[in-house]
């Protein structure tokens, strides 16, 4: 015989409590559209930032816009390449194993 809470439709047992299907899905679409706009604001936001020197008409404002943009662009790279630097590079010398191994696959099998 089912439990009272299994003849419901859309609501499932727990040992603690009964919680609704629906309910707990529809707190987890809006949770991911929500995140969803957010991201797509912040990446709006980003790009209109980026494109407001072209709408300056005087020209030394709209030079200066560019100049300082200019700037911040070069210490982003500076700091990317300094981020790269730091990272450790994989070091994986071939043994000399390695290198027979690699040599007699090669003689074994050529475009096969």
């Amino acid at each position: 015989m089912e439990r009272a809470e299994e003849m419901r439709r859309g609501w499932q047992y727990n040992a603690t409590r009964e919680t609704p299907n629906r309910s707990t899905s529809c707190h987890m679409k809006l949770a991911a559209r929500l995140v969803f706009a957010a991201v797509i604001s912040t990446a709006a936001t980003a790009a209109v930032a980026a494109e407001q020197c072209r709408f300056i008409e005087a020209r030394p404002e709209r030079e200066a816009c560019y100049q300082r943009q200019e700037v911040e662009r070069a210490a982003r790279q500076k700091a990317n390449e300094a981020r790269q630097a730091v990272q450790e590079k994989p070091y994986q010398p071939m043994t000399q194993e390695d290198a027979q191994l690699a040599k007699s696959i090669r003689g074994i099998c050529r475009g096969c």
